[in-house]
């Protein structure tokens, strides 16, 4: 995950968000009051996984930790410009700026199975060449069991869409996933080598192919049927 992901995440370089951070001040890039309500609030908030209770039904806590979730390094800022396809625009060609700002998870242990709900929480801001318009916005999760070479457990790519609705914008948004699930370690003390990655991934969309529909098959031809002939 870290080779592979590392190449595709788009790269995040000290003076352009400097740039970008004071020309998009207008749009109030330095807030965090949109956020006064979120689905991230009603996440659990111990670093403890919860298991049924087979006598009550209800949840209880267990000793198992739940993995830390952390920005993947160079993955915090997601930039469209206003030419496609040319890399990392410039400061005046930034159209918007996605960046993220909060993320929360729980875990549930059952069977020897962790299922585990992440949540991330962001905004998206216009810059000098943006305007009204929808904004793809490209995420991954990724389980990732760190060591001297790490190992990927499990990675999801998900795409939230994000409305423009003016030159000058800011737009928070919000994508929960609730079942990242994976078996938990033969060790349980080794899940606390385990950490949830989150960050933009704009070349990391699956190359959905459509299945071609299956061909019908040719209805056999009705057997002709000899007239007997007549003695």
């Amino acid at each position: 995950m870290a080779g592979e992901q590392n190449g595709r995440l788009i790269s995040e370089r000290a003076g352009i968000p400097l740039i970008v951070g004071c020309a998009l001040l207008l749009a109030g890039c330095g807030s965090n009051s949109m956020f006064s309500s979120s689905a991230l609030d009603l996440f659990n908030t111990s670093s403890k996984a919860t298991t049924a209770d087979a006598s009550t039904g209800n949840e209880t806590p267990t000793d198992v930790e739940c993995p830390d979730v952390q920005l993947r390094s160079g993955a915090a800022t997601f930039m469209v410009g206003s030419k496609p396809g040319e890399g990392e625009p410039s400061a005046l060609d930034l159209r918007y700026q996605g960046t993220i700002i909060r993320m929360a998870r729980e875990c549930h242990v059952n069977s020897g199975m962790m299922t585990m709900k992440v949540g991330i929480e962001g905004r998206v801001i216009t810059g000098p060449a943006g305007g009204p318009g929808t904004v793809d916005i490209p995420l991954r999760i990724a389980v990732v069991q760190e060591g001297i070479t790490p190992k990927t457990i499990t990675s999801r790519f998900a795409r939230v869409q994000v409305a423009i609705a003016s030159a000058v914008d800011r737009v928070p948004f919000v994508h929960v996933d609730p079942d990242i699930s994976f078996p938990m370690p033969q060790r349980a003390a080794d899940i606390d080598s385990y950490v949830v990655y989150v960050g933009f991934d704009p070349a990391g969309a699956p190359q959905e192919k459509k299945k071609p529909a299956p061909k019908s098959k040719p209805k056999p031809k009705p057997k002709s049927v000899a007239n007997p002939r007549q003695s």
